[in-house]
């Protein structure tokens, strides 16, 4: 039977120069990898004074990311490679980073830090090394005058003669047309008040009456109760003024303004003569006002009987005399 066997011969020629010399124990360490123990023999073969990384080395040499995470978590676990976060002259925080061909602990480690430059190469530990340009402070020039608190005491001034949103209102031009206020309206103030702010409930044509509007028609509304007019015939002629054709009350104010501008003279009162004979029976129907036209948009609607402080509009489902809300 034949036997295979493999025999190997060994040839070694020492360098004349440039060589590093390493203990069989490191290169034949049982623990470390090819990846760890060709980045330890590359950076101990590093002239002295050479500030080359671990990642820098592990560049030249070819070693990937994760072989080199793994390689250097090797070498740190073995004491051969030692770390530590310093913050050197100037506030920058540095890595110090120890290589050692012999595996040491982390006080030796320590120590052999402590006396290692932070700054740049050739400089010592007792050196003040000067900042780098990026974190010393820059030149400011002085402000002009002194800092001014703001204007705490009110708005600032604005210009109300240009086309704004903001302008106050205007008083009131007075109208030829409309009829002026005198002495006798004054006792009706209260009660054309009333009636006007009753006007959204006739319709709902009139729910948005300007508010701005209401003082120059309760000053005509006081005209017609002045003249003579109760609140009913006011309310009636208001209703009889909306549009009936259905089409929408884009201004309110406006028509009331429209509506309420001209006053009719006061219903005639008979003079102080002998009494009459009420008319009779069949004549009665003649002698009665015809019935306000009512706006489309009111038909079947019925004023409620029930006590409200203004008439009060509802549509009855069937004969029911009194709102839901009154019922």
């Amino acid at each position: 039977m034949e036997v295979n066997s493999t025999v190997i011969y060994r040839h070694f020629i020492a360098p004349p120069r440039a060589f590093t010399q390493f203990s069989h124990d490191l290169i034949r360490h049982p623990r470390l990898s090819s990846d760890a123990v060709r980045l330890l023999t590359w950076q101990l073969s590093l002239p002295p004074g050479t500030r080359e990384s671990l990642s820098r080395t592990a560049e030249r040499a070819r070693i990937g990311g994760c072989a080199f995470t793994r390689a250097k978590r090797q070498l740190k676990d073995e004491g051969f490679v030692h770390e530590r976060r310093h913050q050197g002259p100037g506030g920058l925080w540095v890595t110090q980073q120890l290589v050692s061909n012999v595996p040491l602990s982390d006080a030796e480690a320590l120590k052999l830090l402590a006396r290692m430059p932070v700054g740049p190469a050739g400089t010592t530990t007792t050196e003040r090394a000067a900042p780098p340009p990026q974190l010393a402070p820059s030149r400011r020039s002085p402000a002009v005058g002194e800092p001014t608190p703001p204007s705490t005491d009110g708005y600032p001034p604005q210009d109300q003669e240009g086309n704004t949103s903001d302008q106050p209102p205007r008083p009131p031009v007075a109208d030829a047309q409309s009829p002026q206020p005198d002495g006798d309206t004054e006792p009706h103030a209260t009660a054309a008040r009333a009636l006007v702010d009753a006007f959204p409930t006739l319709s709902p044509d009139l729910r948005h009456i300007p508010r701005a509007m209401r003082p120059e028609l309760t000053r005509l509304t006081a005209c017609w109760l002045a003249a003579g007019h109760p609140p009913t015939a006011v309310r009636t002629h208001i209703l009889r003024g909306l549009p009936d054709d259905g089409s929408p009350v884009r201004r309110p104010g406006g028509l009331l303004r429209h509506l309420l501008r001209d006053v009719p003279p006061p219903p005639s009162v008979p003079a102080d003569g002998p009494a009459t004979a009420p008319p009779a029976r069949d004549d009665r129907s003649a002698q009665q006002p015809p019935e306000p036209r009512l706006s489309t948009r009111l038909a079947g609607t019925r004023e409620c009987a029930g006590d409200h402080v203004q008439p009060l509009l509802f549509r009855p489902v069937g004969d029911e005399t009194h709102c839901p809300r009154c019922g």
